[in-house]
């Protein structure tokens, strides 16, 4: 077990079935990235949750909370937002991360569960507000701040009718 800030010693809740804590944990976790969105470095994030006591392990129930940034996918402008994911888990002796968390010398790790938990809900990509018009695919201009001012580029579905617009005594 990691001695850091996500660890509850759950010796004394596991006495009783039935018995319940709520417990806040934060703290910094390294690598949540998903596509161009990431907790940026420093961030905390922070599990509220309600242990119980039940055959066989402990239940953990709340929320994980932790703020996002990354960049607009349409005119790269920095964006930044809260992912806040309700959670529901068991750890158990057996646990194998996959159906049920792990529950080692009677300690509930919580960092695996917020991993996952913020991991499941980053946004793979971003807008910085749902009415952005992006870039000029031809300049490279912010179209929020204004019209560029390129022409837009020819429909590639029409170009076989060009032919017909030709003017008299061009050369077919």
């Amino acid at each position: 077990m990691s001695g850091h800030d996500f660890v509850v010693h759950a010796a004394r809740l596991r006495r009783s079935t039935g018995t319940r804590w709520e417990v806040v944990r934060s703290g910094v976790i390294a690598d949540l990235a998903v596509g161009d969105t990431a907790v940026p470095p420093e961030a905390l994030a922070t599990a509220t949750v309600t242990l119980e006591s039940v055959a066989g392990g402990v239940s953990v129930q709340g929320v994980v909370e932790a703020p996002w940034a990354g960049a607009c996918r349409r005119c790269l402008r920095p964006t930044a937002g809260v992912v806040e994911v309700a959670v529901r888990e068991l750890y158990t002796g057996g646990g194998d991360g996959e159906e049920t968390y792990p529950l080692v010398d009677q300690d509930v790790d919580l960092e695996p569960l917020v991993r996952d938990a913020v991991l499941l809900e980053l946004p793979v990509t971003s807008l910085c507000r749902p009415d952005c018009q992006g870039l000029c695919p031809t300049c490279g201009a912010d179209l929020n701040e204004g019209a560029c001012g390129c022409s837009p580029p020819p429909d590639p579905r029409w170009a076989a009718l060009d032919v017909l617009r030709a003017e008299p005594g061009d050369a077919p």
